[in-house]
């Protein structure tokens, strides 16, 4: 009960800059938690896709993966999928590598989506901070010097304690929001590099059906 008080008592004695900062971490969260389940949704089913669509390819079974390249929201189909239309018209690994290239290239914004304002709200939260205690010694120089001398002091050291609680406040939310971003960023990158490790998979497979087809 004690924390929760100081925590109220240090929002309350902040000033009116500690609402926006407030609402900037609030939204820098939900931004992060809706990215983290995305992500997190995306690997495992991308994984799935991977697996699946190997089988299949083993076994030069290529229909159900053009399919689910056609009818499947999975990035990872798509991909396989775009390598395998380029297969069909061009054995060259170089036209296979670009096709499966372009489906990469066509999902990472949808995986990249919104974490970029993770690092901007970080700013944003910090600006606000330095901003609102900027404000605030203003507040406080004026109300000091209308003051009696005897209370200077005292009032200047207190106003100033407020005044450097915004601060406080936008570097306690940009903190979290930066190290989010780069955790997100992170997850990203692994789904990425998953792509580009299925495509070199799959470039091989498809190399190898190209041989026994030009052998036969």
């Amino acid at each position: 009960m004690d924390m929760f008080d100081t925590v109220v008592r240090f929002f309350q004695s902040g000033g009116p800059f500690m609402y926006p900062i407030a609402v900037v971490l609030a939204l820098g969260l939900a931004i992060a938690l809706e990215r983290w389940l995305v992500l997190t949704n995306a690997r495992l089913r991308n994984s799935m896709a991977f697996r699946t669509a190997m089988k299949h390819l083993q076994k030069q079974d290529y229909a159900p993966v053009m399919n689910a390249g056609q009818d499947s929201k999975v990035p990872m189909y798509r991909i396989i999928a775009a390598g395998l239309a380029r297969f069909h018209g061009s054995n060259r690994r170089d036209d296979i590598e670009t096709a499966m290239e372009e489906g990469v290239m066509e999902a990472l914004p949808r995986l990249e989506k919104r974490t970029q304002y993770l690092a901007t709200l970080a700013n944003v939260a910090t600006l606000l901070g330095l901003l609102g205690t900027i404000v605030g010694l203003i507040a406080a120089f004026s109300a000091v010097a209308d003051a009696a001398p005897t209370e200077k002091a005292s009032l200047l050291s207190s106003s100033i304690s407020v005044a450097m609680n915004t601060t406080a406040f936008g570097l306690i939310s940009a903190i979290p929001l930066l190290l989010l971003h780069a955790v997100l960023q992170t997850k990203t990158t692994e789904i990425v590099d998953s792509f580009e490790m299925a495509s070199v998979k799959v470039l091989n497979v498809l190399a190898n059906d190209a041989r026994q087809l030009r052998a036969a």
